[in-house]
């Protein structure tokens, strides 16, 4: 593979409609008197405005209609997304969705059915979302289901609180959570929000959990084990069977988190692997858009034992074939408007149904080998803290191109160069200089190869000139960003360029000024 000339120009930095498009907003292109359309002449008095009505602050950018078209269709060009090319984002499941799933969706009646509309007016939707819970009560191992959470974490807060509502129910108050030391943040987070103080289980040097450590932490003081299947690590848990035992026998509950449900769909059910709870990421796993914040869904299913404690709505068909929402007897109550994100829990219905069982096992299969395919291409050039076969993600360490002074970072930017996404960066915590990489079931071998060869030349960049992979992206429209403070002080209003920006509103290392983002 050639790479990328360090200091060209990029691709998109041609053209009068593209230059600095990266670094202009619309008020740079601004001409005094240049207009994008032309109005009639009143045909009614001219009057001012009420003073209080009126944002003497509020400036306009004057353009032509080409140059606004041409300056937002440039801008769209900026955004990558899984369907301008591979977005190897582990632990996200950022694959490709079928569109025929979003033109269903976008159906009349499913598109523009209100959720105060009369029960009798909606049998479909609800008929929908009540053979979509048996679809998911089937895919767990589960006995029932509730759709209304509208994301991973909602999810995790949706099933914690059943959870506790449960054991309340049984007369125990228990105050402890135990979350392994690699699982996603909002475990640990959502039990802090939940009211349980939290305790973290090692994971073993061979990547499993520490069945001693768990032991010695079990008693009659914990709720549950949140516990990500497969892990965080991309690998599944060989005792799961035996900490499911062990966490039944203290009393406590068993949660899963389902983020990455895409490695065993149609294959391993959460139900039979001894979980009484899991949450399911439908924008992941069953084929809605991901990232960007939204939109999502994130549906519990539980065991029977729980289910009178599910939030409401539940959708439930009587004796006579009506469809209808209903409250769980014991039911922790709404946690959110309505039914839940409709339009994400249509296109999971429709991609369930378009592929069948066998299908989803295909899903999982393709996506656990294009996973290992990658482990076996990179293994030489970046270390491998766990060597052994791998799930629908694998976990590499960028400790060995640090020995030239190259960081995981430095090796995610690089990639911007070479027209990929970089993949997930320092997660999971317990790996040093972490690079998680989950290729889906959607590309094919050409795109893992591309990828792959992209990831050796930086891999040879790393040791024979690693200042380019030090300083990259090279082509991007916008370099590196000081990201900490734009975290902590985020310019939200525009404001004039100015020709020497405040040193603590400088971007890292390239001068642009933070109050003209790209």
């Amino acid at each position: 593979m050639t790479a990328p000339a360090a200091d060209g120009p990029g691709p998109r930095s041609v053209g009068v409609s593209q230059r600095n498009i990266g670094e202009s907003l619309s008020f740079d292109l601004s001409r005094p008197g240049r207009v994008g359309c032309i109005l009639p002449d009143l045909d009614v008095p001219e009057a001012e405005l009420p003073v209080d009505q009126l944002r003497r602050d509020l400036t306009l950018p004057e353009m032509s209609q080409v140059d606004v078209v041409r300056y937002f269709t440039a801008l769209s060009t900026l955004n990558y997304s899984i369907d301008s090319g591979f977005y190897p984002l582990g632990s996200c499941t950022m694959k490709y969705n079928p569109k025929i799933n979003d033109d269903v969706a976008a159906l009349p009646g499913f598109a523009r059915v209100h959720p105060l509309q009369d029960e009798s007016t909606t049998q479909g939707a609800l008929e929908l979302l009540y053979e979509l819970q048996g679809c998911l009560a089937e895919l767990t191992g589960m006995d029932a289901v509730c759709l209304a959470p509208a994301a991973g974490a909602h999810g995790e807060l949706a099933g914690i609180l059943t959870v506790k509502a449960y054991l309340r129910d049984r007369g125990e108050d228990r105050h402890r959570i135990l979350v392994p030391d690699s699982a996603h943040g909002t475990n640990p987070a959502t039990a802090a929000m939940c009211g349980f103080s939290v305790g973290s289980i090692r994971t073993g040097a061979d990547g499993n959990l520490d069945l001693n450590d768990l032991a010695s932490q079990l008693d009659d003081d914990v709720a549950a084990l949140m516990i990500t299947m497969p892990n965080t690590l991309g690998l599944f848990e060989p005792g799961i069977a035996r900490i499911a035992e062990m966490v039944h026998a203290s009393g406590a509950v068993m949660y899963g988190d389902g983020a990455n449900m895409n490695a065993i769909v149609g294959r391993a059910r959460f139900g039979d692997l001894g979980f009484d709870v899991v949450h399911m990421n439908l924008h992941k796993t069953m084929s809605t858009p991901h990232g960007g914040g939204g939109p999502g869904a994130g549906p519990i299913a539980v065991k029977e034992p729980l289910e009178p404690f599910l939030p409401t709505p539940v959708a439930a068909r009587n004796p006579h074939g009506v469809f209808r929402l209903m409250a769980p007897e014991h039911s922790i109550g709404k946690v959110g408007l309505f039914h839940g994100n409709f339009g994400v829990l249509v296109r999971a219905y429709a991609y369930i149904r378009a592929l069948g069982l066998e299908g989803l096992r295909e899903v999982s299969e393709t996506a656990v080998l294009n996973a290992n395919y990658i482990k076996e291409r990179l293994r030489e050039a970046y270390r491998l803290p766990y060597d052994r076969p791998c799930l629908h993600e694998v976990v590499f360490s960028g400790s060995n191109q640090r020995a030239h002074g190259v960081r995981t970072l430095d090796i995610a930017k690089r990639l911007i160069d070479y027209g990929f996404h970089p993949p997930t960066v320092y997660f999971p915590l317990i790996v040093d200089e972490a690079l998680m990489i989950e290729p889906t079931e959607s590309e094919s071998l050409e795109n893992l190869d591309a990828f792959c060869d992209a990831m050796l030349e930086i891999a040879r960049e790393a040791k024979e000139s690693p200042e380019v992979v030090k300083n990259a992206p090279h082509n991007s429209p916008v370099r590196r960003l000081d990201e900490a403070t734009a975290a902590r002080r985020p310019v939200l209003r525009w404001r004039p360029a100015m020709a020497d920006p405040p040193e603590a509103e400088t971007s890292g290392g390239r001068g642009h000024p933070t109050s003209r983002p790209g």
